[in-house]
């Protein structure tokens, strides 16, 4: 019962850090709530019984990827966000189709899903059962992951460090 209890107010707390890293103008105030979500994950992880893999969470994720994250941010100067009154087509369509398609994923999760199918803890989380799924069934897609990473990175350091456009005028050659 503890079990539960925990489960649901560390997705409540992951929901709301969600929530939050979306409504918030500054990006370093976003990040920080993307390690809210990335931490309650985590925890929710440990509940399954996947201890290894919370830990992976917390090591990789929140760890290394949010601080590649922070540095990038820093590294662009970015300030504070300029919100705009939004799409009226956005509004008109997009929360009735937020609602649908939430309504549609609700109801096909309750109708087929088998409760009594896995008991909590039952799956394997061992580096043992999950070595050779991540570094042999499933080894492309973590490299492309890295170098997609990687080449993201790259980007942002080459924006960031281009001058501006002068115009003819600033060339001296009005």
């Amino acid at each position: 019962m503890i079990h539960w209890v925990l489960f649901l107010v560390f997705g409540a707390i992951s929901v709301a850090g969600a929530v939050n890293l979306l409504a918030q103008r500054h990006p370093i105030n976003s990040a920080l709530s993307l390690i809210a979500v990335l931490a309650s994950l985590a925890v929710e992880y440990l509940l399954l019984g996947a201890e290894f893999v919370a830990a992976v969470q917390v090591i990789v994720y929140a760890g290394a990827i949010m601080v590649l994250f922070v540095f990038t941010i820093m590294l662009l100067n970015a300030g504070e966000e300029e919100r705009t009154r939004g799409s009226r087509v956005a509004i008109v369509f997009g929360i009735p189709g937020m609602l649908i398609a939430s309504i549609l994923i609700a109801w096909i999760l309750v109708r087929y899903s088998d409760t009594g199918a896995v008991r909590v803890g039952a799956l394997a989380g061992t580096p043992t059962a999950i070595a050779p799924l991540l570094f042999h069934d499933f080894l492309l897609p973590f490299e492309v992951t890295s170098v997609l990473i990687l080449i993201a990175i790259m980007g942002a350091v080459v924006l960031a460090s281009r001058e501006p456009a002068r115009t003819s005028a600033e060339r001296g050659q009005g």
